[in-house]
């Protein structure tokens, strides 16, 4: 008997979710639903798996249940998880948090580059869930870094991109804004400066991104069948400077490296994006004089140049849609006010 017909898995991805779809056989005898479910998921404890069920984690036929629920055949039940990453516990770390939006079920905070957002091999301390955890203890002094919930995380960005992420403080905020990312209801736009001059003014790009066959660090982007998941960006130019273009990404998928894969793919690879050879000069003239004034600009923004800039969703609470925007960070703001004053010199 195989009653699991999908799984719709997001990782590699930044939503940190994964959604379970099972069908319920046409001889299945009725069976609470918390021991069904139990009995599916490795390692999942009752008490777990009620909790799940309580928050909101679990649907059957597109509506929330109790755990004494009695499942019968051809029940739909779809369950959405939680991808833990490498970490168990986390260790509270007082590290300032730009913190954009707080009540007492979500919080918005603006990241800071060379950040990464979770703890992981190599990488346990000085993450952004460490100061999450810090401040949450703040607010709460009689809880310990055992009570701290895991879930707090919906979707991640890059150790090197700036900008905003949502984080749950509950779980059933967490279940809410989960299931809004993967359904793809989340607005998001990111600020990149990208190599070339992007020939069109707007765009919409269309391509699997997978991991990398040769190097597993990196992902890539592949025709529709062959590997990865299915991604679209869709992009707008805002300002040309003749050898990088400033373009607004707004995302409908959310893969991990999605905007630097696709951007790369179309022939734009982000600028100073070390893993996918942005760090050179792949547009411009020979000159020695050029030359020193990108190595200059690498200085100034030593770090991909993305930013994730803005970021709407419907709060899990009041059901009140919010729409919360982050300034570019002073690097970006430098590096594009540098191509602005070289391009406007050389005319």
């Amino acid at each position: 008997m195989n009653d699991e017909i999908e799984i719709e898995k997001e990782e590699p991805a930044e939503e940190l979710y994964e959604r379970k779809v099972f069908k319920v056989d046409t001889g299945q005898q009725p069976l609470r639903i918390d021991k069904w479910i139990q009995q599916r998921i490795e390692n999942a404890s009752r008490n777990k798996v009620q909790q799940a069920i309580d928050a909101g984690f679990l649907t059957v036929n597109g509506k929330q249940i109790k755990s004494n629920y009695k499942i019968k055949p051809g029940d739909e039940i779809i369950l959405m998880r939680f991808i833990n990453p490498e970490y168990t516990e986390i260790k509270a770390e007082n590290i300032p948090l730009n913190i954009m939006y707080e009540d007492e079920v979500v919080m918005v905070i603006n990241k800071e580059p060379n950040m990464v957002v979770h703890p992981g091999v190599g990488n346990y301390t000085g993450t952004l869930l460490n100061g999450i955890a810090y401040h949450l203890l703040q607010q709460k002094p009689n809880l310990t870094e055992e009570d701290l919930p895991r879930y707090g995380l919906v979707h991640r960005i890059d150790k090197n991109t700036t900008g905003l992420i949502a984080v749950a403080k509950t779980a059933e905020a967490a279940a809410h804004l989960a299931k809004q990312f993967f359904n793809h209801t989340v607005q998001r736009k990111y600020i990149a400066l990208v190599w070339g001059n992007i020939e069109k003014d707007e765009g919409t790009i269309e391509a699997h991104v997978g991991r990398h066959h040769r190097h597993r660090k990196m992902f890539d982007a592949y025709p529709e069948g062959e590997s990865g998941k299915h991604a679209i960006t869709h992009y707008k130019v805002i300002e040309r400077f003749n050898y990088v273009t400033l373009v607004e990404c707004k995302l409908e998928t959310g893969r991990t490296h999605q905007i630097r894969v696709h951007m790369k793919h179309i022939g734009h690879t982000l600028f100073n994006d070390a893993e996918y050879g942005g760090d050179k000069i792949l547009k411009g003239t020979i000159f020695t004089k050029y030359k020193q004034f990108v190595d200059n600009c690498f200085e100034v923004c030593p770090r991909v140049a993305l930013h994730a800039a803005t970021l709407g969703f419907v709060h899990p609470k009041t059901n009140k849609e919010l729409f919360f925007e982050a300034p570019l960070p002073d690097d970006m703001k430098s590096l594009i006010e540098k191509w602005r004053a070289y391009i406007y010199k050389s005319q």
